[in-house]
């Protein structure tokens, strides 16, 4: 799929709005606890990117997985775009002042009892990353056109607390992204009216 700003912009949320959620199976009845997450589109002029992380495999939560930058919403967040600003310049040293924000998806609700919203920006280069090590093993790039394409979205299932679970997946070289941030990714997709939602 070619980028095309306007309707990207056009398939956002203006503001998180209360009740549209998307909810991972197994997590219906958990407490929640407030996340945000920035899905950060770098505007590279091969191809838009998408920024994605490693996580360290000794983190409590999530460990080893492919993420999106972000976090726990803190006490002196203001919004959803505080938190995963703050937390994208602390866990990678991106700054805000390369990042500009396009909207939200709709909260992602996991399965592990997290709720987060995630903001989608854009990212102007040339910027300077300076990863948390005790956070994050890698950070690398995915082209944007390959996250979009339905065609790369695998189904897989696994047995898990004692249920039959069904996610999606995106395997990029040696990178398996899956979980929430394939969700979020879904998410996106959907909105942009790429497969049946």
């Amino acid at each position: 799929m070619s980028f095309d700003l306007e309707r990207l912009r056009a398939s956002l949320l203006l503001e998180p709005l209360a009740g549209d959620f998307v909810q991972e199976a197994g997590g219906e009845d958990l407490p929640l606890t407030s996340a945000a997450v920035l899905f950060p589109i770098v505007l590279r002029d091969t191809g838009h990117t998408v920024l994605l992380t490693q996580r360290t495999a000794h983190l409590r939560d999530h460990a080893g997985q492919i993420s999106f930058p972000g976090g726990r919403v803190e006490i002196e967040d203001l919004s959803p775009i505080h938190t995963a600003l703050r937390e994208t310049e602390e866990e990678i040293g991106l700054t805000r002042d390369h990042i500009r924000i396009l909207g939200f998806l709709p909260e992602y609700r996991t399965g592990t009892g997290f709720r987060v919203t995630p903001v989608v920006a854009l990212v102007q280069p040339p910027f300077e990353l300076r990863p948390d090590p005790f956070e994050v093993a890698e950070v690398f790039e995915v082209p944007l056109s390959f996250l979009l394409d339905p065609a790369n979205h695998q189904r897989h299932s696994i047995h898990y607390q004692g249920a039959l679970r069904h996610f999606f997946a995106m395997s990029y070289g040696d990178y398996f992204i899956w979980g929430a941030t394939a969700g979020m990714i879904r998410s996106l997709t959907g909105r942009l009216g790429l497969h049946d939602v």
